[in-house]
């Protein structure tokens, strides 16, 4: 963004947009996250053609049409495996909830989904997970699996053992891949395993070579059954930051299109250091793209009177970014609850409940900018797309950076 402000100031002209052409794209990519952004390749082209050639209408229009791809996208996600084998506790890990929580997969001993059961994510309603059966069944055997739970309705697949893979689990994998969706297996409870271990054998125990063995075992029963090159991911439903599910965030996130690939890492569950930053990253790029979609429309004269980044919309942006690392309202009282501490206790510590003291600002400098982009609002051109460029970018980036720091701040109390 610092390119492209100082590109502005230095020479207000129509060669501006074929500098900010050529700064766009290596600008671009040094912001988005490792698992790659929101906008395709071709995207990425169109825009920085348009930039070029000063079309900034048709690079508004693209840079809308992404961030409400990514803001509307929808993920059906299923999770296949047999009773017992913590699909109920997966999904109910990766919706945020208890087990106890109103509407939260059921959890037992017992069978408990016998057919195809639908969990809405508490947040995100286009966001769905389906417990399925395991295979083998009378209802559900393999050859008429797929078809029987509609497997063109879903993103990808997730295969849940907490034991061994069976071949019925080996010939799904190969059907689904044959109808070209992921699947990834999920060996669940090897902190079970762990204890278990160190319980019997507390001599000889080391957690690593346990962990080695369970993979290997794993691996050597799909490769047995017909799977080539499977990928495998440790993980314990009740502490996810731990084992592979950390590795699993990042695969999916390099598999997933572009704006299903933001709405998954919105969802994921703030557990650690590193889930706060791969947040961040993600939606730093979202402030990049509004900032200057903002700029491009401000060259209209008084577009900025419409559109602009008001009080009302601030508050708002920071309400999204509360939500988003789990610092909400509803959030914050299932916090207090878990460290034993009152609402009022967790909310002292945390400055992004304080909105007005994120946007106010009464000095000299600041009123001053205030009365140029009111000015150059009017009249348009560069000026004004710089004033509400700059506006926008580094008042969205403060609420993020604030809220991220919160939630750091907290996952070091838990």
């Amino acid at each position: 963004m610092d390119q492209f402000i100082s590109a502005f100031l230095k020479d207000p002209s129509g060669k501006n947009c074929q500098q900010l052409a050529v700064e766009f794209l290596p600008h671009y990519s040094t912001l988005i996250s490792k698992a790659g952004g929101m906008l395709s390749p071709e995207t990425l082209s169109y825009i920085q053609k348009a930039l070029q050639e000063g079309k900034l209408t048709d690079m508004v229009s693209q840079i809308q049409e992404a961030l409400t791809a990514a803001e509307n996208a929808s993920l059906e996600i299923a999770v296949i495996g047999e009773s017992g084998a913590g699909k109920s506790s997966f999904i109910n890990a990766l919706r945020g909830l208890s087990h106890e929580a109103e509407g939260s997969a059921g959890v037992g001993i017992v069978e408990t989904t016998m057919n195809k059961t639908p969990y809405q994510h508490p947040k995100y309603p286009k966001v769905m997970f389906w417990d399925l059966p395991g295979t083998g069944t009378p209802n559900f055997l393999p050859d008429t699996y797929l078809e029987k739970v509609g497997f063109a309705n879903y993103d990808f697949f997730f295969i849940i053992s907490s034991s061994r893979f069976s071949l019925n689990d080996a010939i799904l994998a190969q059907k689904i891949k044959d109808v070209g969706k992921k699947f990834y297996f999920v060996r669940t409870k090897v902190d079970s395993d762990l204890y278990n271990e160190e319980k019997t054998k507390p001599k000889t125990f080391k957690k690593e070579k346990v962990l080695q063995q369970i993979r290997d075992y794993c691996l050597a029963n799909l490769i047995g059954v017909g799977v080539s090159e499977p990928r495998i991911f440790l993980i314990s439903n009740f502490d996810l930051a731990d084992f592979d599910f950390p590795k699993l965030e990042q695969t999916l996130l390099q598999e997933l299109p572009g704006h299903k690939r933001h709405m998954f890492a919105l969802l994921l569950p703030t557990i650690s250091d590193a889930s706060v930053e791969m947040k961040r990253r993600f939606l730093k790029e979202k402030i990049w793209l509004e900032a200057l979609r903002s700029a491009a429309v401000s060259f209209i004269p008084f577009a900025t009177f419409l559109s602009g980044f008001d009080l009302p919309q601030q508050e708002q942006c920071l309400k999204e970014y509360r939500n988003y690392f789990g610092l909400d309202d509803t959030s914050i009282e299932e916090i207090a609850d878990k460290l034993s501490k009152s609402v009022e206790d967790i909310r002292g510590c945390l400055k992004c409940l304080d909105f007005w003291s994120l946007v106010k600002d009464d000095s000299m400098a600041v009123k001053a900018a205030k009365c140029a982009e009111s000015f150059y609002a009017v009249k348009g051109g560069p000026e004004s797309s710089v004033i509400q460029g700059v506006k926008v970018y580094f008042l969205r980036l403060k609420f993020l950076d604030t809220v991220a720091d919160d939630a750091r701040h907290l996952l070091n109390k838990l």
